[in-house]
């Protein structure tokens, strides 16, 4: 992979965190504030979600996009495939129909999503491919920088458990962003392996169907019984993921005691990071990347030249495809810096804190 990191230099706009339906079907609103640069009022955007089954997508990206659409005069029309690369294509197609001006996608099926691009490209529509890649010169791509998400998830486990076997259980298999996030773990973990001081057993490294931590915790059970439980680390793709591998850890009396990581910042997460059973979540400020796409959308109402887009940058797919991304930094979250999480505002106090023993972390009083 040739992408590199940047950072973003999107415009900034209030954050905005409001409690948001998920589910299926579809959903539009209308705004009539103006922003600076932006477009009015004449502006639609489509939004095709995956899935709100991690529980940021509801809860993060979309306020975050309704917040700099809203800002800049503009209609949102949504929709809810529930994972499924069928229903994902339909609702493309009624989007299409409902007359949008930009389409943001967050894909699916990363190849059947292809031909909602052709279909949005044809009809004179520019797309932003939204959180996972897409093999398409014509979709802008706006995410966190998952090769950098990686790589911290591995520091900060390595950094906690530096020493022994290693289980890597990585998302749904076909799909782009767990090969990002497995070449920052390579980044970190392959010259400890060469060194010997690492060890990644045969059979321990498995895709997880999408994503589900049910499949995680199944994974990690198998991976606990062919090792007769020696297993001293686990590099989790996301948190949803890492919750099911402390759920097989805790039946065998190792939560806390095998070092776990993953990514997203779900709140569970990070109150097993204060609790000490997940060492860090890696944490991808989704109303920040929601609010970036809101801002993208509407520069490409006034110019749908995926390249003339603040902050995007030349780029190459997995698949040797030359475009153009806009990548944003993530964040590190770790019993170090719990008051990070804190301050974006999104998470309460006692969220963070449920059932961690008083004084143990200095954000738990």
């Amino acid at each position: 992979m040739t992408i590199r990191r940047t950072m973003a230099a999107m415009g900034s706009l209030a954050l905005v965190l409001a409690a948001c339906t998920g589910g299926g079907g579809e959903a539009s609103s209308d705004a009539s504030s103006d922003a600076s640069g932006g477009a009015t009022g004449d502006c639609h955007v489509g939004m095709a979600w995956a899935t709100f089954q991690e529980e940021r997508y509801g809860l993060r990206d979309k306020p975050g996009l309704e917040a700099a659409l809203e800002a800049g005069g503009a209609t949102l029309t949504d929709n809810d495939a529930a994972n499924s690369a069928e229903t994902q294509i339909a609702n493309v197609e009624a989007l299409l129909d409902a007359g949008i001006d930009v389409l943001i996608l967050n894909s699916a099926e990363p190849e059947t999503s292809l031909q909602s691009v052709e279909a949005a490209v044809d009809a004179g529509i520019p797309v932003i491919a939204y959180d996972r890649e897409l093999e398409s010169e014509s979709a802008l791509f706006m995410t966190h920088d998952n090769v950098e998400v990686g790589r911290l998830i591995a520091e900060a486990v390595t950094a906690a458990q530096p020493t022994g076997n290693y289980a890597i259980v990585k998302g749904q298999e076909g799909q782009t962003n767990p090969l990002f996030l497995r070449e920052g773990f390579a980044e970190v973990i392959d010259p400890l392996i060469e060194a010997g001081d690492i060890t990644v057993p045969e059979g321990a490294e498995v895709y997880t169907d999408e994503w589900l931590p049910d499949n995680a915790q199944d994974n990690m059970e198998t991976i606990l019984t062919a090792n007769d439980n020696d297993i001293q680390a686990v590099l989790a793709q996301n948190d949803g993921m890492a919750g099911g591998v402390i759920a097989a850890l805790a039946a065998q009396g190792l939560d806390g005691e095998v070092a776990v990581g993953g990514q997203d910042g779900d709140k569970a997460a990070i109150n097993r990071v204060a609790l000490g059973t997940q060492v860090v979540s890696v944490l991808k400020d989704a109303t920040e990347l929601g609010r970036a796409a809101g801002e993208a959308a509407l520069q490409l109402c006034e110019n749908p030249d995926i390249s003339a887009v603040e902050g995007a940058v030349a780029s190459t797919t997995v698949g040797g495809i030359e475009g153009y991304a806009v990548l944003l930094d993530p964040l590190a979250i770790t019993r170090d810096n719990l008051q990070d999480a804190l301050d974006l505002e999104w998470l309460t106090e006692e969220e963070l804190c449920a059932d961690v023993p008083s004084g143990e972390v200095d954000v738990c009083p």
